[in-house]
Formats: C-alpha cells, structure tokens, sequence
C-alpha cells in the first residue's frame, strides 16, 4: 500500500537528523585530522613569532617590531616550498613599499589621494621588478602603513630590519624543529598502494559476480580518490625543499628521493586499474563472460597491493613480494595467449601493466620491471 505525503515527511523528518548527525561527525573528524596535519606548522608559526617579537623588541630595542612576527609567519607559510624565495619577496617588499612610502609622503604629504599615488606607485614598481606576488603585496601593504602613519625614516628602517629579523627566524625555526612534512610523502605513496589493492579486491569480486554495478561504484571510487596520487610528488618535492634548509636532516634525503620517484607509477597503476574496472562494467553490460583464472590473479594481485603498501610504509624493500608478482605476471601471460573476448584480453592487458607498475614500486627501474613481463607474443 503506498504511502501517504504526511507519512513520507514523517520519515524525512526522522532520516534529516540522522543524516545530519552523520555528516557532522564526519565533518569533526576532517577538521580534527586537518589540525593534526597542519599542527607542526602551527606550533612553528607561533614558536618563530614569539622569537622574531623578542629578538627586536629586547636585543634590538624596537618599540613595536609587529612586523618580525607578521614576517616570520609569511615565510613559514603553509609548506617549505619557496621559503628562501618567500624570505627575499618579504625583506625586498617591505623595502620597497618603506622607500617609495617615505620619498612620496615627504614630498606629497598624507591623505586620501596621496595613499592610492603610493601604494600604486610601489606596486607597479614591484611589478616592473618582476617580482612574485608576495613582494608585490608587501610593497604596497608597507607603502600604505608608512602613508596612513607617516612614519618617520629612522621607523621605516625599523620596520625593514623586523622583516629581516621575522624571514631569519623562521629559516631557523624550519631548520632545528621537526615536522609532518618528512614524514607525509612516505605515508602518501602508502595509502595510494593500499587504495589499489582496495580498488583491485574490488575488481576481482566484481569479475566474478558479473556486477557491473560494482566495478562501476569502484571507478567512481578511484576517479575521487586521484587526488591522493596527485599530491604524493608535491608532497615529496616539499619535503625536499625542506631539508635544504636543515644541516641536521639530510640523512632523510635518499629516502624522501625515493619516495618521490614512486609517484610515477603509483600513478600508472590507478589509471591501468581503472581501465581495467571500466572494462569489467562492460563486459557486464555487454555479457561477455570473464575467464575465471582473472578474478583470481586479481585477487592475488590485490594481495600484493597490500602487501606492497605495508613494505613502501615502512621504508623496507620486499624481495619476496617481488618475485611474486614476477611469477603472478607470467601467469597472466598465460592466460593471454588464450582465446579470450575484447573485454578479458583488455582486463589481462592492463592486469599485467599494473603487475609492471607495481615491480617498479616495489624497486625495480622501467626495464628490469619490463623484462620481467615481457608482452603476449
């Protein structure tokens, strides 16, 4: 019997709070493991500004050096990436916006249309330095302190060593303290390979229940979770620029070296799977059978996703999963030579691509993974 529009809103009324508790709890639980991530930038942000304060305000003797904490806090920014560049974009802005500040208000005086003259002035000067946006936006913010306060020289060459003070803080700071940031690509490259062998279980139960809507679900699966992929060489690359900055890390280098190169065919391997799941939707949809040896070397090879994940985790080098995935990607050749439709000689294919990606994963350069599973005569 079907039901009534009061009876419908009746259970709307009851499912919204539900769903809405849900989606609250997954929201606090992002933004807690958000806060984890971005934390040791936190704590160096606030650690780097209570020092550059201190150091101009006590040793210096400058009465309000707010630009030493505003300056530290700039560099550190959000990730290592550019942070020598990001130190000489916040001294020479500051710079910048000081001199053409102080040149003009002596000459022109404060005031409304003064303050646009000079901050439009010191930007464009920027630019025509080509500089970043960074020294850009310093430049005219500084412009427009020194015209709305009309600070005296002797404060503007203040304020330039503050900045100067806040960029030197925050190098030293990024250098001694440890962060997430070394450890983040590793736990990056990881999480990918263990996505894989999620998205490969996926495949081989899909191949062997003929369910298309599973593969199907899988593939959106692994189109939203590309990201992931994307941001393992940024990441790496970070982390990289990092340790330029520290004499005490560079032990970390070899590994975060490697850790960088997986980002390649980590990225091979998802989009081989995901040809490979678009593939078992349609051989589903089309009702071509799949032979039964496919599911199963999927379901091995899932296994050694896994198992590959726990190895790139913890830094280690697994000769035996190698091996095993030599041995796995000959079989598949087997069953390529075998009288199979469009769909199971494509799912063999990128099964036997994904075996090669995952090799060089494992260690092994380009070739050796290449010769290890030659093409199907």
């Amino acid at each position: 019997m079907p039901s009534s529009p009061a009876s419908e809103r009746l259970d709307l009324q009851r499912v919204w709070p539900l769903r809405a508790a849900v989606r609250g709890r997954r929201s606090a639980r992002e933004r807690v493991a958000r806060l984890r991530r971005r934390g040791p930038n936190i704590v160096q942000c606030a650690l780097a500004a209570a020092a550059a304060w201190a150091i101009a305000h006590v040793l210096l003797g400058h009465e309000a050096p707010f630009f030493a904490p505003v300056a530290a806090v700039i560099v550190l920014g959000q990730s290592y990436e550019g942070r020598l560049r990001r130190t000489g974009e916040v001294v020479v802005g500051v710079a910048l916006g000081i001199a053409v500040g102080d040149l003009l208000v002596s000459w022109l005086g404060s005031g409304v249309w003064q303050l646009a003259v000079v901050v439009g002035l010191s930007m464009a000067l920027a630019v025509l330095l080509d500089a970043g946006q960074l020294l850009v936006t310093q430049a005219g913010v500084q412009a427009s302190i020194v015209t709305s306060l009309a600070a005296p020289a002797a404060v503007g060459l203040d304020r330039w060593v503050d900045a100067l003070v806040g960029g030197a803080v925050a190098l030293v700071v990024a250098a001694l303290l440890p962060t997430a940031p070394l450890m983040r690509p590793r736990r990056l490259a990881a999480a990918a390979a263990g996505e894989l062998a999620v998205l490969l279980g996926e495949a081989a139960r899909a191949a062997k229940e003929a369910d298309g809507d599973r593969a199907q679900a899988a593939l959106d699966r692994a189109r939203a979770g590309q990201r992931a992929f994307e941001d393992l060489r940024p990441a790496a690359e970070e982390a990289l620029e990092g340790l330029r900055l520290s004499p005490f890390r560079h032990r970390h280098r070899p590994g975060l070296e490697t850790v960088r190169d997986l980002a390649v065919p980590l990225d091979r391997a998802m989009r081989n799977v995901r040809v490979l799941l678009r593939r078992v939707t349609v051989a589903e949809q089309r009702g071509e059978p799949l032979p039964a040896e496919l599911w199963s070397l999927l379901e091995e090879l899932a296994t050694s996703a896994r198992l590959m994940s726990e190895a790139v985790d913890a830094g280690r080098r697994d000769d035996e999963l190698q091996d095993d995935l030599v041995d796995l990607g000959r079989r598949a050749g087997v069953l390529g030579t075998q009288r199979l439709g469009l769909s199971g000689a494509v799912c063999v294919g990128q099964l036997r691509s994904t075996v090669v990606d995952l090799l060089q994963v494992g260690g092994w350069t380009t070739e050796q993974a290449s010769d290890a599973v030659p093409p199907v005569d």
